[in-house]
């Protein structure tokens, strides 16, 4: 190489080298500081649209979870308000089983019809007042059916929906997937086929009797259907959970960085950028030489 000072070749060179080692110096410290290997689109375009894509359904997943969890929710208090029934239904074969003896006279019968009209009523009382969130759940308003047979289907399209509760779940809207829809049968008094049922005379309550039988069989059905999407629930949170943790850590290994790998790096180009501040020095000073000769 000649010995010029038009130009300084070396240094220039030099300089090169150093931006690059310390642009690459840059990045290293920007993905340790913040743990991300993939920070923006010029890191890598392709992993950054996996990531994003990722993300948006790992907090779908969350959300999921929450829903289900709310679900559950909503079917405890349900199968609760069911639970407080199942003892008004019990006392009300009890007093129909009393009724149902020759050895009681009509003013302790009627005695006996007063208390039992009032477990009636508080029957439906609380069918028709049991609600999660404003949802009544018992009231006849979730049932997948109706009297006739025919099927009540689901209606979002209003501010407020009716027929069974959809229950939302999944990342996208495939109802084989996604979601599942909860009905609900009516527990009031007439809906269990004791709205005209009464104990006042003694052939009454023996009457009274199989209608009752059958009317708690009826809501242990609306508990069983109650129980069964409650384990559902339940396992659809399981399978959620670990379906968000598998896709999180392959959104990890997408965007995280590898520290040691990073720091290795780090360190590599800490040291050539240290060579390359030394070089250019060098290189600045190689034209005196030339002037060394003019001056001489």
């Amino acid at each position: 190489m000649s010995l010029i000072i038009n130009h300084n070749l070396m240094a220039m060179n030099a300089a090169r080298n150093l931006t690059n080692h310390y642009g690459k110096l840059a990045t290293s410290t920007r993905r340790l500081s913040s743990g991300l290997r993939v920070e923006n689109a010029a890191d890598d375009a392709a992993g950054l649209a996996i990531r994003e894509l990722m993300r948006a359904d790992i907090a779908s997943l969350y959300q999921g979870v929450r829903n289900a969890n709310d679900g559950i929710s909503m079917l405890q208090t349900a199968d609760g308000a069911l639970q407080v029934i199942d003892e008004k239904l019990i006392r009300m074969k009890e007093l129909a089983t009393q009724a149902a003896t020759g050895t009681y006279n009509s003013d302790q019968r009627m005695l006996i019809e007063s208390e039992y009209q009032a477990m009636a009523s508080e029957i439906t009382r609380i069918a028709n007042a049991t609600d999660f969130n404003g949802i009544h759940m018992l009231n006849g308003s979730l049932a997948g059916t109706l009297p006739d047979g025919s099927s009540v289907p689901h209606n979002g399209s209003g501010l407020v929906s009716s027929g069974p509760v959809k229950i939302h779940f999944g990342t996208g809207n495939d109802s084989a997937e996604d979601y599942y829809y909860v009905a609900v049968d009516n527990a009031t008094i007439s809906s269990l086929g004791l709205w005209n049922s009464h104990i006042s005379t003694q052939q009454a309550a023996q009457q009274a009797l199989s209608a009752i039988q059958n009317a708690i069989i009826s809501k242990d059905k609306i508990r069983a259907n109650l129980g069964s999407m409650q384990n559902r629930l339940e396992n659809t949170i399981t399978n959620l959970s670990i379906q968000a943790e598998n896709m999180q850590a392959s959104e990890s290994r997408i965007s995280d960085v590898d520290v040691a790998q990073e720091m290795t790096e780090f360190v590599r180009q800490q040291i050539l950028s240290q060579a390359a501040v030394a070089m250019l020095a060098q290189a600045n000073s190689l034209p005196r030489m030339a002037m060394q000769l003019i001056s001489g």
